[in-house]
């Protein structure tokens, strides 16, 4: 009994250090988990849909903490208030659960919003739920969805996300005008250079 107690612990062990990664979010596909609530920086409860607009929806991993987040805050302000000028929604969406005692923290969130300046949602991914749907692994990543929340790009703001100087291709500027003018995005999915998302473990 102890023996097949043991061979049984083990399994389940294996199976979950084990168990296949969640699939990508690849280009065509519809807006995962779009109605389930998180909490906003205003306090409110909102969600994908709550926040989608008529021509579709930016979604952004972002945080408080990472050194290439805070490189591309000018830039994240410029394309979020592009897109908004444009009826796209926008959210922001922190999923380091790991850093939630820490520099992570909700009221650290509340205040980092208010310096930035945002006007667009700014939610906690509790417990990773939307960023596990994405397959999202970096800070700053970006989705693109249309508005029939289609996803027509994910990845990078741009070819330079370490140095504003140096960019010379606006993927996701240039995504958002392909999409309002019914073309596809080219490039339609970029690599993301960033911090990994802080799951907790």
């Amino acid at each position: 009994m102890k023996k097949q107690m043991f061979w049984l612990l083990l399994a389940t062990v294996w199976l979950a250090a084990f168990r296949p990664a969640d699939p990508l979010l690849d280009v065509g596909a519809k807006m995962p988990k779009p109605d389930i609530k998180m909490k906003d920086v205003s306090g409110k409860e909102v969600s994908l849909n709550d926040a989608k607009k008529a021509n579709g929806l930016l979604v952004m991993f972002s945080c408080n903490t990472c050194p290439y987040v805070a490189r591309n805050q000018e830039r994240t302000r410029e394309i979020c208030q592009y897109a908004l000028k444009h009826n796209i929604g926008v959210i922001l969406v922190n999923s380091n659960e790991a850093e939630r005692t820490g520099g992570d923290s909700f009221d650290a969130m509340r205040k980092y919003a208010q310096t930035q300046r945002y006007n667009w949602y700014y939610v906690a991914d509790k417990n990773n739920e939307l960023a596990d749907a994405f397959a999202a692994d970096r800070t700053p990543e970006c989705y693109l969805f249309d508005k029939d929340a289609v996803l027509v790009y994910k990845g990078a703001i741009d070819d330079n996300p370490g140095n504003a100087s140096g960019v010379q291709a606006k993927y996701l500027h240039k995504a958002v005008d392909a999409m309002l003018a019914g073309k596809k995005a080219d490039p339609n999915a970029t690599a993301s250079v960033g911090c990994g998302i802080k799951r907790k473990m």
